[in-house]
C-alpha cells in the first residue's frame, strides 16, 4: 500500500513510519509513506497557503489552488492506472469507524488530506473521494487525526501483526463488540487475582467467560454498538445468565 499525507507539515511522518507495528509493515515492505507538501504549490511568490473568508468572520481559510494543486501531483498507479483514493479530515465528515479502517486496508493507494486553520476552502471538496472525521472534537490541524487512520488501517495489512487473530478478537473487531478483559503475569498483583477460570485449563470455560465479560462490558459502556449488533440465541442466554 502506498500512504500519501498531503499537509502543511507532512514531517509528522517520520517518527511515526519508524515505530511499532506501523514501522514494522514498512520494513516488510508491506507500506510506502510519501509526505506531500501543500505550500510547495502556492500561486503567490509568498508561499502563503491561506487567506481570509469571504463574508468575514476569524481566522483563516486555506487556498483551493494550493490544496487541488497538492491533491493533483499524486501519483497515478501504473499497475492499475488509478489514482489514490483522496481522504479529506474533516469535522463535519463522516464518523471514522473500525468497518471503515477495514475497508480502506483493502485499497492499494490512500491519500490523506489535512486542512489547518479554518478549514479549506469548499470547492476543495469536488477532488476528494472522501470526508472523515476522528470525533466529535476539533484539532488544531488534520494531520494527528490522519496519522490516527493510518495506523488503524496499516495494522489490518496482512503480514502487520504478529498474530492476525489479534485483529478479529480485540474491541470493534469481527463481531462489534468490546474485548473482554485480560490479565497476564504475575498471579497476585497488590491482593488483586487473575480469576481462576483463566488458569482452570478448561478452553471451553474460557471463551464463555470472555464472551459473557464481552457482552456485558459492550452492554453497559457501548449500549449503542449492543442495541446494533444481532446476537444469536446462544449469546442471549448467555448474557442473561449468571458469569461462567
Amino acid at each position: 500500500m502506498d500512504v500519501y499525507l498531503v499537509a502543511l507539515f507532512p514531517e509528522v511522518l517520520d517518527g511515526f513510519t519508524r515505530s511499532s507495528i506501523v514501522g514494522r509493515a514498512v520494513t516488510q515492505g508491506l507500506v510506502r509513506f510519501h509526505g506531500v507538501q501543500i505550500r510547495d504549490f502556492s500561486t503567490n511568490k509568498h508561499h502563503t497557503v491561506d487567506d481570509a473568508p469571504y463574508g468575514g468572520g476569524s481566522g483563516m481559510v486555506m487556498t483551493a489552488p494550493a490544496v487541488v494543486g497538492a491533491i493533483e501531483s499524486l501519483p497515478v498507479s501504473p499497475e492499475t492506472g488509478e489514482a489514490p483514493y483522496r481522504i479529506l479530515m474533516s469535522p463535519t465528515g463522516r464518523p471514522f469507524t473500525q468497518s471503515i479502517a477495514r475497508e480502506l486496508s483493502a485499497r492499494p493507494a490512500l491519500a490523506f488530506v489535512c486542512g489547518r486553520y479554518e478549514g479549506v476552502d469548499e470547492r476543495v471538496r469536488a477532488y476528494v473521494d472522501d470526508e472523515l472525521s476522528l470525533g466529535d472534537f476539533v484539532l488544531t490541524g488534520g494531520e494527528p487525526a490522519a496519522l490516527a487512520m493510518i495506523d488503524a488501517v496499516v495494522r489490518l495489512l496482512p503480514g502487520a501483526l504478529g498474530n492476525a487473530e489479534s485483529a478479529s478478537t480485540e474491541s470493534h473487531g469481527d463481531d462489534g463488540m468490546l474485548e473482554y478483559p485480560q490479565y497476564t503475569r504475575p498471579l497476585d498483583f497488590r491482593g488483586a487475582l487473575v480469576p481462576e477460570v483463566l488458569r482452570c485449563g478448561d478452553h471451553a470455560r474460557v471463551a464463555r467467560w470472555r464472551r459473557w465479560h464481552s457482552l456485558r462490558r459492550t452492554r453497559e459502556r457501548r449500549p449503542d454498538l449492543f442495541n446494533r449488533a444481532k446476537l444469536g440465541r446462544e449469546d442471549q442466554k448467555l448474557i442473561d445468565g449468571d458469569e461462567p
